[in-house]
C-alpha cells in the first residue's frame, strides 16, 4: 500500500539543478585558485630547502671537525710526573 511519489514542481527541480551546477563550478574555481597558491608556496619552500640543507651540511661538518679535535685532545698521551 505504498503511495505514489509526490510530483515536484519543475521550478524546484530547476532550482536544485541550478544550485548543484553553480556549486560544482564554484568548487572547481576555488580548487584552481588554491592549487596555484599552493604551487607558489611549494616553489618557495623548495628554494628554502636548498639553503637550509646547505646550512645543515656546514653545521654537521663543523661539529664533526670539533669532535675530531676533541678526540685528538683526549688521545694525546699525558706527561708523567
Amino acid at each position: 500500500m505504498s503511495q505514489p511519489p509526490v510530483r515536484v514542481s519543475p521550478l524546484i527541480k530547476l532550482g536544485r539543478w541550478s544550485l548543484l551546477l553553480v556549486g560544482i563550478a564554484y568548487g572547481a574555481a576555488h580548487q584552481s585558485r588554491l592549487s596555484k597558491k599552493e604551487e607558489k608556496v611549494r616553489e618557495i619552500e623548495a628554494q628554502q630547502k636548498i639553503v637550509r640543507d646547505a646550512k645543515l651540511a656546514e653545521e654537521k661538518n663543523r661539529n664533526a671537525q670539533a669532535e675530531i679535535r676533541a678526540l685528538e685532545e683526549l688521545s694525546k698521551p699525558t706527561p708523567k710526573k
